[in-house]
């Protein structure tokens, strides 16, 4: 992923990740209507984005600004942390999983998302990934109070605030480039 939103390039690849996890997320819920409709028609949403993102990383004409040359140790520090997100995520849904925990997957792995955001901060030069950060810590946390206190599953409130969180995230990668070119 890349969120340094100052070239549109930059802004496409953010809305390209993002739009596809935001559809991810908004596919883990176990949901009736009409929350599952509401769920499918964000999750056309989300991918539509992460189409628009493609495309606007992908156009190279006209855009030299963008012909910045690549930072090989951001790169590594990138790769580093995300291994370790999917590792530390990984690992520890086997493990909820292996003692009777399932249900509590989501909030795991998005407060390990969550989390995520913060060191790449530095590495992507872009400071919004912190109360992005913060948010998703949060979701995780009001999804593991729900799922104690409540028969509501965990997976609605964290798979659903999750998935709005990074596709408003990436819409607005997408709009912040545009709207400082003009």
């Amino acid at each position: 992923m890349t969120a340094h939103t100052g070239t549109p390039r930059q802004a496409g690849l953010t809305a390209l990740y993002l739009g596809v996890f935001a559809a991810l997320w908004f596919s883990v819920p176990k949901a009736e209507p009409p929350l599952s409709v509401l769920l499918v028609v964000l999750s056309v949403a989300a991918l539509l984005t992460a189409v628009v993102g493609a495309v606007v990383a992908g156009r190279r004409g006209g855009h030299t600004a963008d012909a910045t040359p690549r930072d090989r140790a951001a790169d590594r520090r990138y790769l580093l942390i995300v291994l370790v997100e999917f590792a530390l995520a990984g690992l520890g849904a086997w493990l909820f999983t292996l003692v009777g925990w399932s249900a509590f997957v989501p909030v795991l792995v998005s407060a390990v998302v969550g989390l995520h955001f913060l060191p790449l901060v530095p590495v992507l030069r872009d400071p919004l990934l912190r109360p992005l950060g913060f948010a998703v810590c949060l979701v995780a946390l009001v999804g593991l109070l729900v799922g104690l206190a409540s028969t509501v599953l965990v997976g609605q409130v964290v798979g659903t605030g999750v998935g709005l969180l990074l596709l408003g995230y990436a819409v607005m990668a997408l709009l912040r480039t545009r709207v400082s070119r003009h």
